[in-house]
């Protein structure tokens, strides 16, 4: 790849991964330690990182359903009800069927690199979505969608600067939160 880079199929810089959502009849399912997120968790979300949502499963949970353990650094993006919503995973995670996520292949692309790209691109992505009662995207149609990639070289340096302008951006959230509470 040179230094312009190509225009690349999202499903093959990474694994695209749907999630589940063990059955809330079996209590034994929920309260354990494995982090479980859902869209709800990232509405209003404004980090770039997240570690945990507001319910956790329990490993009888997790083999109960499709739900899989995404690993830290995977790129969250909910696929319906609302399409969009995105964060990168802080730990291992799971998610419900509400995401269609991507376990980044980091021989090609950084994690902060892709997370920024599809935020950039999240309108158009949006607009794949079909379905009557809410707009859903699936995990085909997510994996066909492309992106410009630049070299590593190049993602690298793009990820410093915005990694720079979050820095300061979180830090005004954090004082202002602190100033609010």
């Amino acid at each position: 790849m040179d230094s312009k880079g190509c225009k690349v199929k999202l499903s093959d810089i990474g694994t695209i991964v749907g999630g589940a959502t063990p059955s809330t009849n079996c209590l034994d399912n929920y309260g354990g330690d494995i982090p479980w997120i859902t869209p709800k968790d990232l509405s209003g979300y404004r980090y770039k990182y997240i570690s945990s949502g507001s319910k956790n499963i329990t490993d009888k949970g997790l083999k109960s359903c499709s739900a899989r353990i995404m690993p830290r650094d995977s790129i969250l993006f909910t696929s319906r009800a609302p399409i969009g919503y995105m964060a990168i995973a802080a730990n291992d995670i799971c998610t419900n069927q509400g995401f269609k996520s991507i376990i980044p292949n980091h021989d090609v692309v950084y994690s902060e690199f892709l997370y920024y790209k599809l935020k950039s691109e999240v309108e158009s992505i949006k607009d794949l979505g079909t379905g009557t009662t809410f707009p859903e995207i699936s995990g085909k149609v997510f994996g066909e969608y492309q992106i410009d990639l630049p070299s590593l070289q190049i993602q690298k340096k793009i990820v410093k600067i915005l990694c720079s302008i979050d820095s300061v951006i979180e830090k005004n959230m954090k004082v202002n939160d602190y100033l609010a509470a």
